[in-house]
């Protein structure tokens, strides 16, 4: 007669799945970067991903680094890599020894390891989630080594890529692999909400792993990001943070207010503007009025106020993206905020948006005036058909669901204000309104985007300065900017 199998309890199956990864990476490290170089295409494009989302000079954690090569790639100011395999650390050690390596296991990690090198800014998991034992436990783990703002970075093999890398291990293609949990989208997506993260970005990329001349462009770099075919791609990503509460109050706030002929709002904006968070810091910028804006906002900020610091200037520049950036240089507030002098966006509704980045709810709050119901004056048919048609065009090129990219606006932290302007170095100064200098860095940031509705109303007072026409060809070369720096790079 048969005997019934006996099955292993779970931990010791989970221990042996663990023992069978290590021994095949302890016997394989000699061998990682002859395999990497093979594949040399496919490692450059994770290389290229993960520079667009880490910026140099970051403190960035990577776990299962193998022999350090992405890690260096990063250019980090502290750089960390972990592994379980004491052959692939020792010759990551040799090969970076600016860079900090150990043999741990990513299960047991404590904070103790490191020292005084934690939090990290950057924790990047790339292609070992299906190696993991327990991924719950070692997400959890990594909890410790994050403050508020840290980004988890995953990238990980699309299941329906599984028979064609089983047949590239079987020619000789592909390095042989180990035995390997496979991930779908969503099955990480829920172990990053279960273990304490919110995903703020997801992707797939890359087609053709092989560089084939003139093909394998046109496949990666375009087709790749296309919608429907996109869910084909090799590589998934998905870009999470800590999901800690905040205390809301604990913020000050500073609101910019570009005017330019807007001198019937000035008393109006002051009158209508709720106090917001600890402090509240109101900076009225002045750009080459015709009627009396700038006698008006000196009045105004000479009569003081009992519950805001009231400041002004005046910008030598020209436009409102010169004017918002002169705002935010002097602004004092943790939270910066965006309201137009026109004032079709109501003051009234700005705790709405400081209280979704004050309690950490979204990091980025753009308005939206598209979800409830507006006048013809407050915003003519054209111009409703014309700010949907940019919102679709501007979501699929920023890989974010945005309803309205058009209202001016735009609430977050000073932080990350100071970290999108460090990087205009990648951007360019390209944005005469502000609001795409703003959303594109924030993009590159993997800044939590969030809508937040408001209801716009006809303005009281002098007419639009928007030119309509002119400014939709502006619109139309940033979408096709967008879509070189961000989309298709």
């Amino acid at each position: 007669m048969t005997q019934p199998t006996t099955k292993l309890p779970t931990p010791l199956v989970k221990d042996a799945f663990k023992e069978q990864v290590r021994t095949y990476f302890e016997q394989i490290a000699p061998d990682l970067d002859r395999w990497s170089r093979r594949n040399k295409y496919y490692y450059q494009d994770l290389d290229r991903l993960h520079q667009f989302l880490i910026p140099p000079g970051s403190r960035v954690l990577e776990v299962g680094c193998g022999t350090g090569n992405l890690l260096a790639a990063l250019n980090p100011a502290v750089g960390v890599g972990i592994d379980f395999s004491q052959p692939a650390i020792a010759i990551a050690q040799s090969n970076y020894p600016h860079l900090q390596f150990y043999c741990l296991d990513a299960e047991t990690l404590a904070s103790k390891e490191f020292g005084d090198e934690i939090p990290f800014d950057f924790i990047v998991l790339s292609g070992v989630l299906g190696h993991l034992g327990d991924i719950q436990q070692v997400l959890q783990q990594l909890q410790v080594f994050c403050h508020p703002r840290t980004r988890l970075i995953l990238t990980f093999h699309n299941f329906l890529w599984q028979p064609l890398l089983h047949l590239a291990n079987r020619l000789g293609q592909r390095r042989p692999q180990p035995p390997q949990s496979w991930l779908s989208m969503t099955d990480v997506q829920n172990l990053l909400k279960i273990t304490g993260y919110l995903p703020v970005r997801s992707g797939r990329r890359f087609l053709l792993p092989k560089p084939i001349p003139g093909l394998a462009f046109l496949l990666n770099r375009i087709v790749a990001h296309l919608p429907g075919i996109n869910h084909f791609c090799l590589t998934n990503y998905i870009v999470a943070r800590p999901d800690r509460p905040a205390n809301v109050n604990a913020s000050t706030c500073s609101v910019i207010i570009p005017a330019r002929n807007e001198a019937g709002n000035i008393q109006g904006a002051i009158e209508r503007l709720p106090s917001l968070g600890r402090h509240t810091e109101v900076i009225f910028v002045e750009g080459h009025s015709h009627d009396h804006t700038w006698a008006e906002i000196q009045r105004v900020v000479h009569q003081g106020h009992d519950r805001f610091t009231l400041k002004a200037f005046q910008q030598s520049g020209k436009g409102k993206a010169d004017a918002v950036r002169l705002g935010f240089e002097h602004a004092t507030g943790d939270i910066l905020m965006i309201l137009d002098a026109d004032l079709t966006v109501q003051p009234e509704d700005l705790p709405h948006f400081f209280e979704v980045i004050a309690s950490g709810r979204g990091e980025f709050a753009n308005g939206s005036r598209l979800v409830y119901p507006r006048s013809g004056q407050a915003m003519p048919w054209l111009n409703n058909w014309a700010n949907k048609f940019f919102s679709l065009a501007f979501s699929f090129l920023l890989g974010q669901p945005l309803k309205d990219t058009l209202c001016g606006t735009k609430v977050l932290r000073r932080e990350d204000y100071e970290k999108i302007a460090t990087g205009r170095s990648y951007l360019g100064d390209f944005d005469p309104f502000g609001d795409f200098d703003l959303l594109f860095g924030a993009t590159k940031l993997s800044l939590h985007m969030v809508d937040v509705p408001v209801r716009y109303q006809p303005r009281t007072y002098g007419t639009s300065n928007i030119a309509h026409v002119r400014e939709g060809l502006i619109l139309l070369q940033m979408c096709l900017y967008a879509s070189r720096k961000i989309k298709f790079f």
